[in-house]
């Protein structure tokens, strides 16, 4: 059997991962410790590299900082010309995403990729540009330095005393195709410093004395390495595992401990962590559950979980397996995280019992030859085989693990009885060799429904039976026939080793339907949590599905806007949902983001276990629990469990933060875009005619003189414009009460002709030096509208048309299918081209010297959507704009019949 054979699985994975790379750009990262070990000058040459290659390459973002070097080698390449973005009076450049996904070359440069871009961009983070680009599938060169990376920003921090506030989130250099280190000792990078080739010289006499003092270089320069590695190391094993590799490569120190129930595996643990230390090498706690070590008591589960404990606080990472071989558990997965080294305790048993069996540093060692094994003083199976006889609560199952009971033995004798009975009558029709089979029948049954004691109890029974009831002579014990020992032999044998089978498989059921459980829950829970728009909804449903699976009271408490953390809301199931809780607890856990309460380091007397809800961001809350049953909630995976629920709990909080913060961002944006275009109208466009007003006014009332003529011109004029003013002041009253849906329609079945009439008769002013053709057809039907508001609409236009238009205005209307199109038409410039003219605020030309704010079309789309309607613009071939509205025709009232008589 060819044991490297590939997992389909894992196949069909990494097949979907290489198409979706291949639609994807690709990511290369050059990496420094800080700035001026030449990043940038590395990332140019290797463009230049590329570009002589015949890729095509273009350069969106290069930051020199005045390096004439850097300057020098960024010359022959093409440079995306940069965005100009008004930011606080000032014109500032920045990177043009449009312009570069329309473009779209092979190879993109973004030097910096923890630049914040200047608001009004696109994107906040230079890294989300980044993120755009290869989502398009371009491939993007770009630079950052250690103190950058999210993950290391409080270290770097610790160790300069100087905190950077751009910051990269870990996963975008995690997902990188290529990491390049670039690398300088400090002494050389100190002479750059000194020599201008990093700073100019005001500011490298600063840096020198604060941040790039040498011991603080030493510590970046190592960070920079170590990050360096760990993401070769990833890369390295992802290898690995796309080429089913199962050889392990010892490129860098990983330790794995296996630790046990007894009494001394602290000291394994302990002992494991120095060596790992003095290594400088990760490592892996793990206990693994197999079916001899599933009965254990309370005393016996603590004592594991307390070294579990203890080797988490001393920088482990623990898991637990379940599964019938220690041995071959071990190996699979030291083998799957490339553990270089395997630390178990040393074996004490007696000279007898080595003989019978290896111990497990033999079983390791025979195993594999890739994997040192490292044996401390400890008696790890020893320890273990004496607590394998004691009975108690296994932690692969809810409920209490069923020992076989009396009543269970006699069931068991029945079935053999039975089974005797049967086999009684089949002695007429079959052999003596083929009545075993009934016997081995009734052992897997009592296997199946009563467990491991039964079923060998069963084997025995079954046993004696056969010897008893049928071999010759019967109803005794003696055996005439030597070789009927023989068939005993074997029909003991096959019964036990049915039994254990048996056994074996119920306990992998067992495990199997705990996992599925676990799976379930996170699932359901996680599909829940996915559609929730609200922060009520999330603590709702966290409650429901925390509380049934770890048999507890849940609470979640969040912090208001002072980061103070408030009680929980009462509501919902009371039985499930908490109510005596500590704030002052759960503040200090939502402060530190540790746990605190039930079974911790801190506050450990508290009833109550509080989890900080950690998301990739911050923490957004806390996680109270009070279990009912202590003993299963720190369980090992039952801890993991909870640690995931609290993850996706945290997440979901994050996500709807962030949603009501776009959300707010673009009712603040559009709010300040109105609040803008309003004191522009009020600016401009009111102050206008009042000027106008105040001027003739104080002429009227200062020249006394005036002929009575030229006091009627004065008085006209004021007239007219404060018509005017009154206009615009309708325009934005209009527009604010259609905008709040305050808005009610007086619908009066009415032919279309009168209201055209008084539109015209209301804007006759407007009308003067234009000329107007009118084409209403006489057998429209009656329309159902608000006459003045068609009115209000039908002006808007024609005044718009005799603003814009050329002297010539053409209104006509027209029936079209269930609608009847109202068009008019004017000879002037047309619509302007890329501009949404409907929009409040919008004109046509922004330094018109036309009176008006930009409301009028607004105002017309409103009424015209009110009734049902649309209205719509465009600009003819021949010259000219259009604007067309529709009205539904209904079903008008049948008129009366005209009596001649009556006419008469």
């Amino acid at each position: 059997m060819n044991t490297s054979r590939p997992d389909p699985d894992a196949l069909l994975d990494k097949i979907q991962r290489d198409d979706q790379r291949q639609q994807r750009g690709r990511l290369k990262i050059f990496f420094g410790a800080c700035a001026g070990v030449g990043k940038t000058y590395a990332m140019l040459n290797a463009a230049h590299a590329q570009k002589a290659n015949g890729v095509d390459v273009l350069v969106g973002v290069v930051e020199t900082h005045g390096r004439h070097d850097t300057m020098q080698v960024s010359q022959n390449l093409e440079v995306l010309p940069p965005k100009k973005i008004q930011y606080k009076d000032r014109i500032l450049s920045e990177f043009d995403i449009d312009e570069a996904l329309m473009r779209h070359p092979d190879l993109i440069l973004m030097d910096e990729l923890a630049h914040s871009n200047v608001a009004g961009s696109r994107h906040a983070k230079r890294w989300q540009d980044i993120e755009e680009l290869l989502a398009a599938g371009i491939n993007v060169y770009t630079t950052v330095n250690v103190q950058h990376l999210e993950t290391l920003n409080d270290v770097v921090g610790q160790i300069t005393g100087i905190r950077v506030w751009e910051t990269v989130p870990d996963k975008v250099f995690d997902q990188a195709d290529e990491i390049t280190l670039v690398d300088l000792p400090p002494d050389e990078l100190l002479r750059r410093l000194k020599e201008g080739k990093v700073y100019l010289e005001q500011q490298a006499q600063r840096a020198a004395k604060n941040f790039f003092r040498k011991g603080n270089l030493i510590a970046l320069r190592e960070l920079a390495l170590r990050r360096t590695a760990d993401q070769v190391d990833v890369q390295m094993r992802d290898y690995r595992a796309d080429q089913s590799i199962n050889t392990v490569w010892q490129a860098k120190e990983r330790l794995l401990v296996c630790i046990g129930p007894d009494e001394s595996a602290s000291k394994l643990v302990r002992g494991a962590a120095r060596l790992a230390a003095s290594l400088r090498a990760d490592w892996i706690a793990v206990y693994v559950e197999t079916p001899k070590l599933q009965n254990l008591n309370n005393d016996k589960r603590e004592a594991i979980m307390k070294t579990l404990k203890l080797a988490q606080e001393l920088g482990a990472e623990t898991t637990t397996l379940a599964g019938e071989s220690l041995p071959t558990l071990l190996l699979s997965y030291a083998q799957s995280r490339n553990v270089s080294k395997i630390v178990i305790g040393k074996s004490l048993r007696p000279a007898w019992e080595r003989l019978r069996r290896n111990s497990l540093a033999d079983e390791l060692a025979n195993r594999t030859k890739d994997i040192d094994i490292v044996m401390v003083g400890h008696d790890l199976e020893a320890s273990s085989e004496k607590s394998r006889g004691i009975v108690g609560t296994s932690h692969l199952n809810s409920e209490q693990e069923k020992k076989t009971s009396s009543s269970d033995y006699i069931w068991t004798a029945v079935v053999c009885m039975a089974a005797t009975l049967i086999s009684a009558g089949l002695m007429q029709i079959f052999d003596l060799a083929n009545v075993v089979m009934l016997y081995l029948l009734a052992v897997v049954f009592i296997a199946i429904r009563f467990g491991r004691g039964a079923s060998i109890l069963a084997s025995f029974l079954s046993v004696a039976s056969f010897d008893f009831f049928f071999v010759p002579p019967r109803f005794s014990f003696s055996v005439s026939d030597s070789q009927y020992l023989f068939t005993f032999a074997i029909m003991l044998a096959v019964s036990l080793i049915i039994s254990n089978l048996m056994a074996n498989l119920r306990f992998q059921a067992r495990i199997a339907h705990y996992r599925e459980r676990r799976a379930d829950a996170l699932y359901t829970m996680t599909k829940s949590l996915s559609g929730a728009l609200m922060i009520e909804q999330i603590i709702e449903i966290s409650t429901e599905h925390v509380a049934p699976v770890f048999q507890a009271k849940v609470a979640v408490l969040l912090p208001d806007s002072h980061e103070k953390v408030r009680p929980p809301v009462s509501g919902g199931n009371e039985k499930s949902t908490l109510q005596e809780l500590d704030t002052d607890v759960a503040q200090w856990v939502y402060d530190n983001a540790q746990k605190a309460g039930l079974g911790t380091n801190t506050l450990p007397s508290n009833a109550v276990l509080y989890i900080p809800l950690q998301a990739p961001m911050r923490t957004r809350g806390v996680l109270a629990i009070a279990p009912h049953d202590q003993q299963q909630i720190f369980q090992p995976e039952q801890q993991q469990l909870l640690d995931t629920f609290a993850s996706q709990i945290a997440l979901a909080l994050e996500r709807v933060h962030y949603v009501d913060v776009a959300q707010d961002a673009l009712i603040n944006m559009e709010a300040e875009r109105l609040r803008n275009s309003l004191l522009s109208a009020i600016s401009h466009d009111l102050r206008t005619p009042l000027t106008a007003i105040v001027g003739l006014a104080s002429t009227l009332d200062e020249q006394t003189d005036l002929t009575e003529e030229k006091r009627h011109e004065l008085s006209h004029a004021i007239h007219e414009e404060a018509l005017r003013m009154s206009g615009l002041v309708a325009n934005l009253l209009d527009m604010a009460r259609l905008q709040s849906g305050k808005i009610n329609l007086n619908l009066q079945w009415q032919p279309l002709e009168e209201v055209v009439g008084s539109a015209l008769r209301a804007c006759h002013h407007s009308l003067i030096g234009h000329q107007l053709e009118t084409n209403i057809p006489k057998d429209l039907p009656l329309l159902s509208f608000d006459a003045v508001l068609i009115e209000r609409v039908l002006c808007n236009l024609i005044e718009n048309a005799a603003k814009y238009g050329e002297g010539m205005i053409h209104l006509a209307a027209v029936k079209h299918k269930d609608h009847v199109w109202v068009v008019i038409t004017d000879n002037g410039p047309g619509l302007p081209m890329g501009i949404n003219i409907f929009e409040k605020f919008t004109r046509g030309n922004v330094e018109s010297a036309s009176p008006g704010v930009g409301l009028g079309l607004a105002i017309c789309e409103a009424i015209v959507n009110a009734h049902g309607g649309k209205i719509w613009g465009e600009t003819l071939e021949d010259g000219g704009a259009q604007f067309t509205f529709s009205l539904p025709i209904g079903n008008a009232p049948a008129m009366p019949p005209v009596i001649e008589s009556e006419i008469a």
